[in-house]
């Protein structure tokens, strides 16, 4: 996968927004419930058609493919240059702000999944035996959280991105800083005064 780091943060961002962007989409068209049908010892549950189910299993899939960018781009060699992941993750703020990514991104995927799927439910399987239900839809406002937390997760990989950039560069800096045995001690003091 080539590109720069602008390019994989960029690719990073807009695959996040889209799928935060019908995560919302998806919670705004989800049907309050459906019409129970009376039928001989059964109800059936008429829902109107809504893109809930489809919308919902995009934002996941841009979810994913969102973070999966996110990662790549944290370890890649830019300019042809390599940095071993240990180099990276000597940085503490790195550390933290990739496993918040990672957690972020297992969470906005079980908000989107979890009511994506009991809607899916709902929808396939209409017919009950209880004469009483309410034809239910998937619970209100978890694919909306889900979209936020895809968007925080997005912004999150794009934090790590820059410390994974900030890292990278203080390796390189360090590994083209290394002195010669036969080289004289360096003298900070006379360096400033212009002296060396």
């Amino acid at each position: 996968m080539a590109g720069s780091m602008k390019t994989m943060s960029l690719l990073t961002a807009t695959l996040g927004v889209i799928s935060f962007v019908l995560g919302v989409v998806a919670e705004n068209k989800k049907p309050p419930g459906g019409t129970p049908v009376t039928g001989k010892d059964v109800v059936i549950c008429k829902y109107p058609r809504d893109p809930t189910v489809v919308l919902g299993i995009l934002s996941v899939i841009f979810l994913f493919a969102s973070s999966a960018v996110g990662y790549v781009s944290l370890f890649k060699d830019y300019k042809g240059k390599s940095v071993p992941r240990a180099a990276l993750f000597q940085s503490t703020s790195f550390s933290v702000f990739f496993n918040i990514a990672l957690g972020c991104t297992g969470l906005a995927a079980a908000l989107l999944i979890w009511p994506t799927v009991t809607e899916h439910m709902h929808l396939t399987k209409n017919v009950h035996h209880n004469l009483e239900t309410d034809c239910p839809t998937a619970k209100t406002g978890l694919l909306g959280g889900g979209a936020f937390v895809s968007l925080d997760s997005m912004l999150f990989w794009l934090v790590a991105l820059m410390l994974a950039d900030n890292a990278r560069k203080d390796f390189l800096d360090d590994g083209s800083k290394e002195v010669d045995g036969d080289d004289e001690e360096f003298n900070a003091t006379a360096a400033v005064k212009g002296t060396v």
